[in-house]
């Protein structure tokens, strides 16, 4: 059973300097400028994380999180070859 989704036009000012990286993204995937922001938007609207995820953001901002911090990337890969 197909499902007509409905769509209203709309006008927008936007920076010029993203208007372009928008239209540069859309064709890097090889999309109309309008599919890529619409599914840009889509993603931000509607994708909301899992309960888990949820537990994880509100601990990590709560600052008490026992979990060490890295200041780098080299640090992290050190603290890791360290474990074996």
């Amino acid at each position: 059973m197909a499902t007509t989704i409905t769509r209203k036009p709309a006008s927008f000012r936007l920076r010029a300097d993203l208007l372009e990286g928008l239209k540069r993204n859309a064709a890097r995937e090889n999309r109309t400028l309008n599919n890529y922001v619409e599914s840009v938007l889509l993603g931000i609207v509607f994708d909301e994380p899992n309960e888990e995820t949820k537990a994880a953001i509100k601990e990590a901002k709560s600052g008490k999180n026992p979990n060490k911090v890295y200041d780098s990337v080299d640090e992290l890969f050190k603290d890791l070859d360290s474990d074996k």
